[in-house]
This record gives structure tokens, sequence and C-alpha cells, in this order.
């Protein structure tokens, strides 16, 4: 995970802070922190995507592995959202998703991010199936 978002990342400070304070990390604010929720989704989506939790195929471009991404981003916002005891400001969700995106984006642009984390999923050999297809019925005895 160090690769890709340091411990020192705007993203790790906010996994950090969250999973210290769980319990009350939402009323020490006087409102919703986006900023905050956004960074720490941010680093959910990568944690989530590296550990291959809920993934069943591999994205194969860079435009497929963001989706995955942000699709884990959205569902730690949700989680969030639901868990604080702080209400929204109008147009907070869209910003707090918009933060989350923009994060996600700048990590799969930095040097060679996005093609390390789509081969991280990826088969290094055939699969057997493979290999038993491309057999002709002339090579196979009996």
């Amino acid at each position: 995970m160090d690769n890709f978002l340091a411990p020192h990342s705007t993203e790790a400070m906010a996994h950090f802070r969250l999973s210290e304070d769980w319990l009350d990390w939402d009323i020490s604010r006087p409102s919703f922190d986006e900023s905050l929720i956004a960074h720490c989704a941010s680093y959910h989506a990568f944690d989530r995507y590296l550990s291959g939790e809920d993934l069943f195929i591999p994205p194969r471009f860079v435009s497929e592995l963001e989706r995955v991404l942000r699709r884990h981003a959205y569902d730690s916002i949700h989680n969030a959202i639901s868990r604080s005891r702080q209400t929204l400001k109008t147009g907070g969700y869209s910003r707090t998703c918009h933060l989350a995106e923009q994060s996600i984006r700048s990590v799969l642009n930095t040097e060679d991010n996005a093609r390390r984390l789509l081969t991280w999923h990826r088969p290094n050999a055939p699969s057997p199936v493979t290999v038993d297809m491309t057999r002709t019925a002339s090579a196979i005895t009996v």
C-alpha cells in the first residue's frame, strides 16, 4: 500500500484518523468533514482493490480500474455517512465523491501506478483451460 499512498499522504492520514477515532470521529467537528471522508474513502478503495476483495473480474484498462476504485470509494463514503451523527451540508455528498475521485485519479496518474495496479491481479501463466483448448484432435491419442 505504501507504494501507492505513502504513510504521510493525506489519504493515509485520514485513514489513520478514522481508524483511531472510529467511535467519535464525527462528533469532534461541528459538521460532516467531507475532505476527511473523501481521502479515507480513496485509501479504502486502493486497500480493497489490492486485497482483491469483491473483485471477480480484474480490470483490463485504466478506465475499468478507475471505475472499480470509484465504486469502492463510494461504498466507503456511504458507510461513513450512515455511521455519522452529523448531517451533510447541501451538495456535501457530491463534493465528497468528487474529492475521492480526484484523489484516485491523482494516484493513478503518478508514475506507472495504473499499469502496476492493472497487473496486480492478472495471472502470470495461462489457465489450464486455455492450454487445453489449443490442442487439436490429431494431437489426442486414444
